[in-house]
């Protein structure tokens, strides 16, 4: 597909479907806020019968938004049926390209009620934003997907000859483990010429972005074992180190004195281009008063096109129940995350070459591979970038920013193995303080209508074209 300036939209088309969302906007917010009262969670820990009614009712969504063919559709991951994924397609005429909608579903646990300053499944406006569990993350993608074809249905009527296959999964917060295998197995039903992804974030309130690359993942786990069983710290306590503390100590080389990672054979590059001043990023991360940022090199780049290692998890006993033991092992989990350009295998490698040649004091050190997930980058000189763009700048009234994200999303390599073909656009609904996975969840309803703007846009420009 290629875009040429006389396909750019009318401004009777832009003002049409502007009116149209705006017409339909308290009943999207109306559907957005039922969608969140199910607290569907893809975690084995959690009630599954949830996570099929979250299905159900995106299904009935789609049914009512005028899409006929919807289906509830998963696979198996080793004999375990996977996360309810809703299907629902609307071929395109004769000539026109197809475009699959992504987002997802499930939702993550809403974690201590305590922190949350209203129900967490229980969506609420205050001061123009929506708290509620998944009212951003990402039951708002969902919402986007919906309202822009409704509005396109609307506004176009018999001219609405673009594909459209919404693609609304039921694992993602969960790591999506049969994510791959339900591609394969629904290889040709997916298959489109461009996918949009809405599950990411917006550079701030008033300014949009595409997100251009994502930055991969590995994990595992570091295990430091230098007892055969635990033992008095008082009996034998000063010739040996217990094991928290030599794993202390590992864990200390991961990083140089200015923070950066120092593992040989990461990529790394200075090359973001965006200007993020130091004190915004404190504010949106919400960095105490007199903590030194870690790195070298622009904080867009240490966020984009740098490699950043932290520390999950570890297991030690709690404060509340240790003794004056020397422990004999002690076990954490990294999370590394990798920036465009690396390959995740060889950065596996790379730890564990690391781990295993700093053992502190002789100690044993047992690595475990985890997850890997590749990075991603769009080339934003292909067309379909570039009707994004326009978009995003026409809905916002404003230039958007190319931005890069410090997270992960490793399905998009998936997207990008099977369908090299396709063109794959990363969008989202989210703003700085939308505290995705965090208590007080919310979404920004101004920029909630704007993002369904953008992607009607998107849609009828696509429409336009052969």
């Amino acid at each position: 597909m290629t875009a040429q300036p006389s396909e750019v939209l009318s401004e009777t088309t832009v003002a049409a479907l502007s009116r149209s969302i705006d017409a339909a906007f308290g009943r999207t917010v109306e559907d957005l806020t039922r969608l969140v009262s199910i607290p569907g969670i893809a975690w084995t820990s959690f009630d599954p019968a949830q996570l099929d009614r979250s299905a159900e009712a995106v299904a009935e969504l789609a049914r009512t938004a005028g899409i006929e063919d919807v289906q509830i559709l998963r696979v198996d991951n080793d004999g375990a049926p996977g996360g309810p994924a809703v299907v629902a397609r609307r071929p395109a005429a004769d000539g026109k390209p197809t475009v699959l909608l992504y987002a997802h579903h499930d939702v993550q646990p809403p974690g201590e009620r305590i922190l949350w300053d209203s129900e967490p499944f229980t969506a609420e406006e205050r001061d123009g934003r929506l708290y509620g569990r998944g009212a951003a993350d990402d039951k708002a993608g969902i919402l986007a997907h919906i309202a822009a074809f409704r509005a396109l249905k609307e506004v176009l009527g018999q001219d609405f000859g673009v594909g459209i296959t919404l693609f609304i999964e039921g694992e993602e917060e969960a790591g999506s483990p049969t994510f791959r295998r339900f591609l394969e197995t629904h290889r040709e039903l997916l298959r489109a010429d461009v996918i949009i992804v809405a599950d990411s974030s917006n550079w701030k309130i008033g300014v949009p972005a595409l997100t251009t690359s994502l930055r991969g993942l590995v994990d595992g786990t570091i295990e430091v074992q230098v007892l055969e069983h635990a033992v008095h710290s008082g009996m034998f306590g000063g010739p040996v180190l217990d094991a928290p503390t030599l794993l202390s100590r590992l864990i200390a080389t991961l990083h140089d004195d200015d923070g950066n990672v120092a593992i040989q054979g990461l990529v790394a590059q200075d090359s973001a281009e965006v200007d993020y001043p130091e004190a915004d990023f404190r504010a949106d991360a919400s960095v105490l008063d007199g903590v030194q940022l870690a790195g070298t090199g622009s904080i867009a780049s240490r966020l984009w096109t740098k490699p950043a290692l932290s520390i999950i998890g570890m297991d030690v006993p709690a404060v509340s129940v240790s003794s004056n033991t020397l422990l004999p092992t002690a076990r954490a989990k990294f999370s590394l995350r990798l920036a465009p350009g690396q390959d995740p295998e060889d950065a596996m490698a790379a730890v564990e070459r690391h781990v295993l040649a700093n053992a502190p004091f002789g100690a044993k050190v047992v690595f475990t591979a985890g997850e890997t997930g590749s990075p991603f980058l769009t080339d934003t000189s292909r067309p379909a970038a570039q009707v994004a763009l326009w978009a995003l700048q026409t809905a916002w009234g404003t230039q958007p920013v190319e931005s890069g994200i410090g997270g992960s999303i490793p399905f998009i390599a998936d997207l990008t193995e099977v369908y090299p073909e396709a063109q794959i656009l990363v969008t989202g609904v989210e703003d700085p303080d939308s505290r995705a996975h965090s208590a007080n969840e919310s979404l920004h309803l101004g920029e909630f209508r704007r993002a369904v703007l953008a992607e009607a846009l998107m849609l009828a420009r696509w429409n336009a074209m052969a």
